[in-house]
């Protein structure tokens, strides 16, 4: 129990994808302007992380190693990670069509998203040796690092709206200033040691 506790941790707070490690910026800038588009996106990273997770894990498990194949692990892993974002794609479409309107060309992105890719390709590291519950649980933890960070920055970016900028720095320009100012808050989790 302990180890999933630390894992929790790492992932959401000291490893954070998009506050520490810098991946997955493209949706995190893009669909971050309004709270509600963010918390769908969230959701739906975090859907697609988990079972990812489970699924690269298994398939490098039984697949890739007895054959040695693992060579072949970021182009079956995304292979695996395009087929969720379809399956996710395709319900969005047919249970929330407002949502998957609102996440326009950012949710089959997702297919790319380097968070997505790096958490699968972390669950498989040989120095982590992580089983396939501590995997699962890994990809769910992180995503839900993904869901901090975003909630995070478009709650800052909805205040923003209103707030008085200088002209130069309005839209992405102060966006991106934010956006540093929170991750250097994140960087300060990294002397975090849990025990």
């Amino acid at each position: 129990m302990k180890e999933l506790f630390v894992i929790l941790i790492g992932a959401m707070f000291i490893e954070n994808f998009v506050l520490s490690k810098f991946l997955g910026i493209c949706p995190f800038l893009g669909v971050s302007q309004k709270t509600s588009t963010a918390l769908g996106m969230s959701g739906a990273v975090v859907f697609v992380m988990t079972l990812s997770s489970a699924a690269t894990y298994l398939v490098n498990d039984l697949l890739l190693k007895p054959n040695d194949l693992e060579y072949l692990q970021t182009i079956a892993f995304i292979l695996v990670i395009a087929a969720l974002v379809q399956f996710v794609e395709i319900v969005l479409k047919k249970l929330v069509p407002p949502l998957y309107k609102a996440l326009g060309i950012y949710l089959p992105l997702i297919t790319t998203n380097c968070a997505v890719l790096g958490s699968a390709l972390i669950n498989v590291d040989p120095e982590r040796n992580y089983s396939l519950l501590e995997a699962i649980f890994f990809g769910f933890s992180a995503g839900l690092g993904f869901t901090i960070a975003l909630i995070l920055f478009s709650g800052i970016r909805e205040r923003l709206e209103t707030s008085d900028i200088p002209e130069s720095f309005k839209g992405m320009p102060i966006a991106l200033i934010a956006a540093s100012l929170v991750s250097v808050a994140f960087v300060g989790f990294a002397g975090l040691v849990i025990q």
